[in-house]
């Protein structure tokens, strides 16, 4: 399976507004682990940048000035993005902002690589009601290291992104351990959320048995330990 996470920089919050992106990232997963592979891109908006997106990621008109339009960069991230399911935080807002640039452009094929989008900001409000999902909170949740983040920049997001998702959806790619109250969640059904995984148990040497044996003779009393009468471990089967 091939995923991309993806996010972008802006000049504004408001597409509608006529801002436009700055900056775009993705970071390729295929079958869960990251590939290495990623696209990265500065942008001349052609247009200023609001004071408030330039407190977020310090992308001023002087640097983005000589940086290429997005209809030169556009086939190519089209061809990076072809074929694979989108992973965005908060996918509504950057979505909306690659919709209205590829239409720009009139570029024939941005419809398909826009059409399969999964929101982690929708994914992480439903894990956790009530509590803040932007993207350090996630971070901190799921042990991710964002310490270098000093300001937002799309790479880097995406890059962090990455490790939040595969962490909230406990792959055995993930890069972090589910959190002390998350892995003793629970469904109805009771499943611990180990059910169904091809766990192989490794079994005791004959040495082992050997050992634990001595140090069950050694545990009773008067009596026989319980465990010395219960039907003894094979060290063939597991």
């Amino acid at each position: 399976m091939r995923q991309i996470v993806l996010d972008t920089e802006t000049t504004g919050l408001e597409v509608g507004q006529g801002h436009r992106i700055v900056e775009v990232a993705a970071v390729e997963l295929l079958d869960r682990r990251l590939s290495g592979r990623h696209f990265h891109r500065y942008i001349n908006p052609q247009r200023s940048v609001d004071e408030g997106a330039l407190r977020v990621h310090g992308l001023d008109e002087a640097f983005l000035a000589d940086k290429p339009l997005f209809a030169d960069i556009a086939d190519e991230l089209v061809d990076f993005l072809r074929g694979a399911q989108l992973i965005i935080h908060n996918a509504a807002f950057d979505v909306g902002f690659l919709r209205v640039e590829f239409d720009r452009v009139a570029h024939p094929d941005s419809s398909a690589v826009l059409d399969d989008v999964l929101d982690t900001l929708a994914m992480a409000r439903e894990l956790h009601p009530g509590k803040r999902n932007n993207l350090d909170a996630l971070c901190e949740r799921y042990a991710v290291d964002n310490s270098g983040r000093q300001l937002h920049g799309a790479l880097l997001d995406a890059e962090l992104l990455a490790g939040v998702y595969l962490a909230m959806t406990r792959g055995q790619e993930s890069l972090a351990m589910p959190t002390p109250g998350e892995a003793h969640r629970s469904g109805d059904d009771g499943d611990s959320g180990l059910l169904g995984l091809d766990l192989y148990v490794l079994p005791p040497t004959a040495d082992e048995l050997a050992a634990h044996a001595a140090m069950l003779a050694g545990m009773a009393g008067k009596a026989p330990a319980l465990w010395t009468v219960l039907e003894p471990l094979d060290a063939t089967t597991h």
